[in-house]
């Protein structure tokens, strides 16, 4: 009983422990993809979180969309890989050929928060990531965040007299912005 597998007793006898793990699905197709799981017996879990929407003619809707844009988290034992692997619009799993575990905390947590309403999604943002505010009087500039401390800031650069001054700002405030949106004439950087 090497290798990290975790064992348990089950009714059968020496088992081996199920933990959960992502999915990486074909784009738009995790729910698709979750009802193959569950037809073939396999638990699984998408978080879907609920997004007003306001079409063209003015009608309004509630959307049930993937919290994580194609993920969907199953629950296996290590020999349920190829099983999971077979499932129409599943393309890997994250961890390739030996899957990381996702903490059952990690499940439990994005249970309750959507069963509170208090979890959407927000781009991933590391220290680095080229930014644009969108709130208050800084609103269009574009920079670097950074992290000072327990504060975020945000690098802006005018690259024509060659000076950089940083800003203070709430995460909710900015946003993560493609490279080749950037204007040539100025530079800014957000900072954490």
């Amino acid at each position: 009983m090497s290798n990290n597998v975790a064992y348990s007793v089950g009714a059968n006898g020496l088992e081996a422990a199920k933990n959960w793990f992502a999915v990486f699905t074909v784009p738009r197709h995790e729910k698709r993809v979750e009802t193959h799981f569950s037809l073939r017996g396999i638990e699984n879990f998408l978080p879907l979180y609920q997004k007003p929407c306001q079409w063209k003619d003015g009608s309004k809707k509630i959307l049930q969309l993937p919290l994580f844009a194609n993920y969907i988290f199953v629950r296996m034992d290590r020999s349920g890989v190829v099983p999971v692997l077979k499932i129409p619009g599943v393309i890997y799993i994250v961890g390739g050929s030996r899957p990381s575990p996702v903490p059952d905390s990690y499940i439990h947590f994005l249970r309750e928060g959507l069963r509170h309403a208090k979890i959407e999604p927000y781009p991933y943002l590391t220290v680095g990531t080229r930014v644009r505010i969108h709130t208050g009087v800084m609103a269009g500039m574009e920079g670097v965040l950074l992290r000072k401390k327990n504060n975020f800031r945000v690098v802006l650069t005018l690259d024509m007299i060659m000076k950089s001054v940083t800003v203070e700002t709430a995460l909710e405030d900015i946003e993560p912005i493609d490279r080749t949106s950037i204007t040539p004439r100025f530079q800014f950087a957000a900072s954490a």
